[in-house]
């Protein structure tokens, strides 16, 4: 049987900043930029828009909005109203947008990609937003990851290469007793980078992804339960693609950027300056079990929201527990060692139970509070590194960034306004947010400074 799964975790790991800052103890702080907020919003949109995946800044303001809810690509103007929809799941428009989450890549000069994992296509759109011609994806099995732009997993175009992270082929089979044998996921994932002509493939370097832990059983009546274990802190790394073309691979561990050239040359930059908070042994235990409560009332209220096994392939992936975006779906295929069905003789597939999510205990956390969460990192238009940082202290506002330069230093500490975040970036400071309203989304446009 093949089974699809989407994200449960992102909305209630909204809220862990806020524990963390509070469960903190004081020390004393690196010399650190301080927090000002960002400048005024002066665009916003009109249109109802639902889940926005990514955005790709034009000339002239231009923007393309990938609208993943709506399936639909659109152009809107300087003023954020609507030039033409370049791609759409109805008859609206020559260009089907496909049946899945796509994902825009800013491409040679002003052009852009749109990947449709579903058809393994790649549409080219010209500054225009006329559809110019497309191209196959390079690798088949590794479409969704390409498709992947609203968790900060997508990929990247840089001097004739496609940069992404790889994704691993889950294949579990069934054991005897009916249960699929869940597969060992790695703590480390790979950064590769594939030639679009040669179609070449390479690996740039690995990054720390969270663990957890999947058990499955099957009872004697055929239910499959599911138990998950995650560790709502884990220490990771992330990356991106700098508007230059470098590879930078930021360090979770000693919070330091690892650089890849263009020409494959390698650098490191020093530690960068970062508030360390210790966690005592008291602390930790409050920390798991605020996020228990978090989690709680998030269920209660959303009872049918998501389901946790994808949680726990989101966390193994470092797709879960972070801000905006949607997760990509995930195909699954589970077979069989005695039959074409979902049990070892064939038949009809096992009936699965709703999972069960438990906590690593409190000594498995980390001793210092990490700088940040997995997909926290974005590269703005100017050659700079947006890295969204957990909060050592309470705050309030909106999430606060660090903005990281090509030496690999802090150099400003940018707070956005309440209920928002970063989807995009435009040259000369240019940065797009998103703002949910019930169930649909505005967009806006604000400066740096």
């Amino acid at each position: 049987m093949t089974l699809t799964f989407a994200r449960l975790l992102a909305r209630p790991m909204l809220a862990l900043p806020t524990v963390f800052a509070a469960v903190a103890s004081t020390a004393s702080a690196q010399a650190r930029p301080p927090i000002r907020p960002l400048g005024a919003v002066h665009a916003s949109t009109t249109d109802s828009l639902g889940t926005i995946n990514n955005v790709r800044a034009l000339p002239g303001g231009r923007l393309l909005i990938n609208d993943a809810t709506s399936r639909r690509v659109l152009l809107v103007d300087s003023t954020f109203k609507l030039i033409s929809i370049v791609a759409d799941s109805t008859s609206s428009t020559a260009n089907a947008y496909g049946p899945r989450s796509g994902s825009l890549i800013a491409y040679r000069g002003d052009s852009t990609l749109f990947v449709d994992a579903a058809s393994l296509s790649m549409l080219v759109i010209d500054p225009a937003g006329k559809i110019g011609r497309v191209m196959s994806v390079p690798r088949s099995q590794d479409a969704m990851m390409l498709a992947a732009g609203g968790l900060g997993t997508g990929a990247y175009y840089s001097n004739g290469y496609l940069v992404y992270r790889g994704m691993p082929g889950f294949r579990m089979q069934m054991g005897p007793t009916g249960a699929p044998t869940m597969p060992s996921v790695a703590d480390t994932m790979a950064i590769v980078r594939v030639n679009l002509q040669s179609r070449a493939v390479d690996t740039v370097g690995f990054i720390k992804i969270p663990k957890t832990n999947t058990n499955m059983t099957r009872s004697d009546d055929g239910k499959i339960s599911i138990s998950i274990e995650v560790n709502p802190l884990p220490v990771v790394d992330d990356w991106v693609v700098t508007s230059t073309g470098d590879v930078a691979l930021i360090r979770g561990k000693d919070y330091h950027v690892d650089w890849m050239s263009p020409d494959g040359t390698h650098r490191s930059s020093p530690k960068m300056a970062f508030d360390w908070k210790r966690l005592s042994d008291e602390q930790k235990v409050a920390l798991i079990d605020s996020v228990k409560a978090i989690r709680d009332r998030a269920a209660a209220a959303n009872p049918g929201q998501g389901n946790a096994m994808a949680a726990a392939f989101g966390a193994a992936l470092g797709t879960g527990g972070g801000a905006g975006g949607a997760a990509p779906q995930m195909v699954m295929r589970f077979e069989s060692r005695g039959g074409p069905g979902g049990t070892p003789g064939g038949g009809a597939a096992p009936q699965i139970m709703a999972p069960q999510i438990n906590y690593v205990s409190p000594s498995e956390l980390p001793d210092y509070q990490p700088a940040f969460f997995a997909t926290s990192a974005k590269a703005d238009d100017d050659g700079n590194i947006w890295i969204r940082t957990i909060a050592t202290k309470p705050t309030p506002g909106g999430a606060v960034y660090d903005v990281v330069n090509a030496k690999g230093e802090v150099v400003d500490r940018v707070q956005i306004p309440e209920n928002r975040t970063i989807v995009g970036f435009g040259a000369g400071g240019v940065v797009i947010l998103a703002v949910r309203e019930g169930m649909t989304t505005k967009l806006e446009r604000a400066r740096a400074r």
